[in-house]
């Protein structure tokens, strides 16, 4: 092997490992150039040790599935009676839209919810309803990055990649950050990005979750062949230990991960191996909701075996919709949806997980009270919207703050989305503004330097 560097020594050997792309993103791989890792433990008690985050891309309206507005009903058709904010978006909604869905309460809690929604309304005592939602843009790609980064501009490490730099993984054979998502949300791969953390902190990205590792299966060399290959590269590596070549020992470190993962990996994303009666509670055997209900089920497989962040996104813009989408739109949108989302509820519980998963629901905004073109549209609403959480230290069977009577702006208990970062960090034992990483010479955190913790709703 004289002449032969290091670095072409992984390119000649690169073809035998068939997971490395899943290498740097694992919480173990701390070497990257300039990096350093936070101190994997929580700086209190925490009430979750893992967290789902289901997304709905677009913007789901809070107005027709958790915010009912009987004053918004009444005064269908009339002008809103205060002066719009001058942006883009909402000057060009129109007068007053009343919900054309039935609200009804449920549960011992008596929340209201949405004829749309009747398998979340079952399970709604576990529902932690936060209606005074607030975000900074109406533009989806601004708005969703937030939600995931909290930055609608610059590019931020995402919520999963701070969570995993703060506390690690529970599974040294899987990843710890995991997208679930056939069509992710514009724009992509930032929204599950480490930014400047170092690489090991970034989600990674199953597009099929009826085939999520597709040459898992079919290695290129024995599992014996690859294991030899690896020890090879680490004597090499071991003759050059006092060069500083962080990025290369983290890339090492990934092709460890990719041989482990071969043992846990093909089981943890099988979800063929369940029961048909977990099947049936997550839809799997109907056409309308079996697409989502795989990505559920797989959620909750994979918080089950340690992974900290699962993010799964209904994507593709499902929820926005504007004139002349309202109706059948969001009844499509909740009818994929709804049972999945109860199933997966139903299921952490009677296994004993929800008490420290944290299961958080919503999207980048909601949408105007009025309508947008015809009466069955509605444009993006920043002002005040709905999200919900479950489980992981939440009170259940609560709602928390309110919009005016139109459902138009936040009036009460207002919650950022820095505050709702804040309280997922505390939750998993993280305080926000402790949680920090250096970086070009300032000391960066999810939160930035606003968000308070929600502890109103903290069981």
């Amino acid at each position: 092997m004289q002449g032969c560097s290091r670095r072409e020594m992984l390119r000649t050997c690169g073809a035998g490992f068939g997971m490395t792309a899943l290498g740097g993103l694992f919480a173990d791989t701390f070497a990257q150039e300039g990096a350093a890792s936070a101190d994997p433990r929580p700086h209190h008690a925490p009430r979750a040790k893992r967290v789902i985050f289901l997304f709905m891309d677009g913007g789901p309206s809070h107005v027709d599935l958790f915010d009912p507005k009987p004053r918004l009903n009444l005064d269908q058709g009339k002008p809103l009676p205060f002066k719009k904010p001058l942006d883009s978006q909402v000057t060009h909604s129109g007068n007053l839209l009343g919900s054309p869905f039935q609200f009804r309460k449920h549960g011992r809690s008596g929340i209201e919810v949405s004829e749309l929604l009747p398998h979340t309304a079952k399970v709604i005592d576990e529902l932690c309803v936060i209606r005074s939602m607030v975000a900074d843009s109406n533009c989806h790609a601004p708005a969703i990055l937030q939600m995931q980064t909290g930055e609608t501009i610059f590019s931020r490490p995402s919520l999963g990649s701070w969570l995993l730099y703060g506390l690690g993984t529970e599974n040294r054979n899987l990843p710890g950050f995991v997208v679930v998502s056939a069509n992710p949300p514009n724009p992509g791969a930032p929204l599950w990005g480490s930014s400047f953390l170092p690489a090991a902190y970034q989600g990674t990205w199953v597009a099929d979750p009826k085939n999520p590792i597709a040459n898992l299966n079919t290695p290129l060399v024995s599992a014996e062949r690859r294991r030899e290959q690896l020890d090879f590269l680490k004597r090499l590596n071991g003759l050059r230990a006092s060069e500083d070549d962080s990025r290369l020992n983290a890339r090492v470190a990934s092709f460890e991960l990719a041989f482990r993962m071969q043992v846990d990996a093909p089981e943890a994303f099988d979800v063929s191996s369940e029961p048909e009666s977990i099947q049936r509670l997550y839809g799997l055997q109907d056409g309308r909701t079996a697409a989502y209900g795989r990505q559920c089920l797989l959620a909750r497989r994979l918080v089950e075996r340690g992974v900290r962040f699962v993010q799964v996104y209904y994507g593709g813009s499902a929820w926005d919709h504007h004139s002349g989408q309202l109706k059948g739109g969001l009844s499509t949108t909740c009818g994929a949806t709804d049972l999945p989302i109860a199933g997966l509820l139903r299921d952490l519980k009677q296994r004993g997980l929800l008490e420290d998963t944290l299961v958080l629901w919503g999207g980048e905004f909601g949408r105007t009270p009025t309508a947008e073109g015809d009466n069955n549209g509605r444009n993006h609403h920043p002002y005040g919207f709905t999200v919900w959480m479950a489980g992981g230290g939440v009170k259940g069977g609560m709602v928390h703050g309110a919009t005016d009577e139109f459902g138009w702006n936040a009036v009460e208990n207002k919650v950022h989305v820095h505050d709702l970062h804040a309280t997922v960090l505390h939750l998993l034992g993280i305080d926000h503004e402790r949680l920090t990483y250096r970086y070009a010479g300032r000391d960066y955190r999810l939160t930035d330097v606003t968000g308070n913790v929600v502890k109103e709703i903290l069981a």
